[in-house]
């Protein structure tokens, strides 16, 4: 559909009388109720294009109730405004500046009398032409001019109105019944009956003509209130502040990669008031109907993902599993939805300042205020990786049904999933003590979680999980390197996931790119290749694509199922930050010919969650809101060495910037002896390493110890000399180096 086919309650693109553009008379006219009923008005205003073209010269021009514009062609500036010229009698607003070369045919018509106007707060020289589709931005060349077109559109706008046409053609509507008659004589029908059926008639058509003229007025009268309905709903818009609209602007252009009109940069209260974008002269006008709503409805993950559910044996009895969960979930107490409010305001640092002279360095030897941190630390972080257990859940499902192809798919989109967390996290997590431990019992989730840090140099914390059916543990030796723009970190350690009915696989994570730490927008991607092994029949290979400047489909990780003979049984692919997708048997090839899940027919293993509805600083999501929370029944139950404790992480969560600065200064100058209270034989109260791989495995004994409330061996690691009477203090450490 071309532009000027559009709808005549829109911004129209249309041909102006004059084939060769410009206001002379001739060619293709526009609606009848454009031709001059009012004195025309006319001049050159700039138009608001899009963020790259900014402000362009525009042939404004009003006659009839209908503003129309037009692009201006260059010319040599001394010449005369050819419209102008052949305006004869049309009043000209302001000077043509800009105006210098002919008007080209007007590209869009705007119906005055279903518009509203509205003035900049910011700016004396802008104002607003507002419509129900399109919100048109403009700027006069000095403050007199914008008071005159307003007044130029108020009167026209007044003047006109759409009763004119309609009411004359209603009141000279008639009919006659003269061939009516002529027929009835010529069946040799009496004059009395033929009398009788033109009354019949005449009544029917007065009947008609009455309705018609009701809906006329309906429709007029609801015309004529769109202006009051446009103002009302923009003068609500002002209640928005300015820090979403940058926020929508900023992520309108990192994703599409330009940025439309209605992302206007500029900091002023109008420019919240910019819903609906204005489109760029010339480009077509796109319109989706409710078939194509109701296709691209059926088409998303939710609908694809209930379809595969009634499809599918597996699938049904793992939807039940997740009914019964979300019906577990109501016996539990809520936890929290937001952190607390900040106490202080945040005050910035400079990062250049802190890390020039730290180039090549490991990283965990640099010192860095509590600004760079988030409320988190790295035991609490590992935790996070299992937000989404469900689908350990429905492997140790499928594999109970003899469905080994479908677990080692669960498990592949599991070990996927635990990056999706690390999307838009700009702060680090704080690095734990040398014994430091973090619980987390999430009985909706069905999960108990306990990890360690077991040694502090090298930096190495161990985990251990318990599901339903199924066991997880590891540790990690986290690598870094800090080079200037960049942190590479490289993980050292295993992961590995027992199934209670002896299935095991065993993996490594990829390495992790933390990117624009001086200048831009910080940003992580994850790349390398993830093995995941079994002791049985299937084995996977993941692969996440290394991102490159020019990529254009970033984050992407694609993998591949093998069984016992190496033969591929499976494929994978998706984003780690969005979903995963699989494709079983024969069709497993064409992801890569077609990419795209719905014409190959693939299955969503796992989707990421949606965002909290209370956005953080730290971008924090529900599951991370609530892991470090801290309630006074928990409180009683928490061994001295728990995440929870620690002071510097809690003043940082409150908002207390500078409590959190100075708690952190002192437990960093206790920490430096933990080195040497590791090399004098400091062991790991819940984990021993393994004589054969050299891992950590949890010991047992914790949730026991919890149960009974002693906690025998745990030090008060973060000086809390009042969060236990039964505590053994211990003043050689307390924090890490960062």
């Amino acid at each position: 559909m071309r532009a000027w086919e559009m709808h005549p309650l829109c911004c129209l693109a249309g041909e102006w009388p004059g084939s060769g553009g410009g206001l002379a008379d001739g060619g293709r006219s526009p609606p009848p109720e454009a031709e001059g009923e009012a004195p025309a008005v006319a001049g050159v205003l700039y138009k608001w294009t899009n963020i790259g073209k900014g402000w362009r010269p525009r042939w404004f021009a009003i006659r009839g109730g209908v503003l129309a514009y037009s692009k201006i062609r260059r010319r040599v500036a001394a010449e005369p405004h050819p419209a102008a010229e052949a305006a004869g009698g049309v009043r000209l607003i302001g000077v043509a500046r800009g105006a210098g070369g002919a008007a080209e045919r007007p590209v869009g018509f705007v119906h005055l009398k279903i518009s509203s106007f509205s003035e900049s707060k910011s700016d004396d020289k802008r104002f607003y032409i507002i419509t129900p589709t399109k919100t048109l931005q403009l700027r006069t060349g000095c403050a007199k001019d914008r008071a005159t077109w307003i007044e130029a559109l108020v009167t026209a706008r007044s003047e006109y109105s759409f009763n004119g046409d309609l009411s004359g053609d209603q009141n000279d509507a008639s009919f006659s019944t003269e061939k009516l008659r002529n027929r009835l004589h010529a069946e040799g029908v009496g004059e009395a009956i033929i009398k009788d059926c033109e009354q019949i008639v005449n009544s029917e058509f007065s009947q008609y003509q009455t309705q018609m003229k009701q809906r006329c007025e309906e429709y007029l009268s609801f015309i004529g209130s769109l202006p009051r309905e446009v103002e009302v709903v923009n003068s609500t818009d002002t209640t928005v502040t300015e820090k979403p609209q940058l926020e929508l602007f900023k992520h309108d252009c990192s994703s599409s990669g330009k940025c439309s009109e209605y992302s206007n940069t500029e900091s002023s209260d109008d420019v919240g008031k910019q819903e609906i974008s204005e489109l760029s002269d010339g480009d077509e006008f796109h319109f989706y109907d409710t078939r194509q709503s109701f296709s691209d409805f059926a088409a998303s993950p939710d609908m694809r993902r209930r379809c595969l559910n009634n499809g599918n044996e597996d699938h049904r009895s793992i939807e039940s599993l997740t009914t019964d969960k979300a019906n577990e979930d109501l016996s539990y107490s809520k936890r929290r939805t937001k952190l607390p409010e900040p106490v202080e305001k945040e005050k910035g640092v400079s990062l250049w300042s802190m890390i020039k002279d730290n180039v090549g360095k490991d990283l965990t030897r640099v010192c860095l205020p509590v600004y760079f941190n988030e409320p988190l630390s790295s035991l609490q972080k590992c935790f996070e990786e299992l937000e989404y257990s469900y689908l350990l859940d429905r492997a140790y499902e499928c594999g109970l049904r003899g469905n080994g192809l479908m677990r080692i798919l669960y498990v592949a989109a599991f070990a996927v999933s635990g990056y999706a967390s690390t999307d838009s996290r700009p702060c680090k997590p704080f690095n734990p003590l040398l014994g430091e431990t973090y619980e987390a019992d999430y009985p909706e989730k069905g999960i108990r979680f306990f990890s360690e840090k077991v040694s502090h140099h090298p930096m190495v914390m161990a985990c251990h999980c318990e599901g339903k059916g199924w066991k997880f543990w590891g540790d990690s030796n986290l690598k870094s390197k800090f080079w200037g723009q960049s942190i590479q970190l490289d993980p050292d350690g295993v992961l590995t996931l027992e199934f209670d009915d002896g299935e095991t696989f065993q993996w490594s994570k990829v390495t992790t790119t933390i990117n624009n730490l001086i200048l831009g927008r910080v940003y992580c991607h994850h790349h390398g290749t993830m093995n995941i092994s079994g002791n049985r029949q299937y084995s996977c290979k993941l692969t996440f694509k290394e991102q490159s400047f020019l990529d254009r489909n970033p984050r992407q990780v694609q993998g591949v199922v093998k069984d016992a003979d190496g033969t591929k049984v499976a494929t994978l692919t998706g984003k780690w930050d969005e979903n995963v997708h699989c494709i079983i048997g024969d069709d497993a090839s064409k992801v890569k010919s077609h990419g795209s899940h719905q014409s190959t027919g693939a299955t969503l293993l796992w989707e990421k969650n949606k965002p909290s509805a209370n956005p953080t600083r730290y971008n924090l999501s529900s599951f991370a809101i609530t892991l470090n929370e801290l309630t006074p029944e928990l409180k009683e139950k928490l061994p001295p060495t728990d995440s929870r404790l620690r002071p510097d992480q809690r003043h940082l969560e409150n908002g207390e910037y500078e409590k959190a600065n100075a708690e952190k200064l002192r437990l960093e100058t206790r920490q430096r002896m933990a080195r040497k209270m590791q090399e004098s034989g400091w062991k790991p109260r819940w984990f021993q390493r393994g004589s054969e791989d050299g891992s950590f495995r949890y010991v047992g004994g914790y949730w026991e110890a919890r149960e009974q409330r002693k906690w025998d061996g745990c030090s008060d690691i973060f000086g809390n000399l009042s969060s236990s009477p039964k505590l053994q203090p211990s003043t050689l450490y307390a924090s890490s180096s960062i």
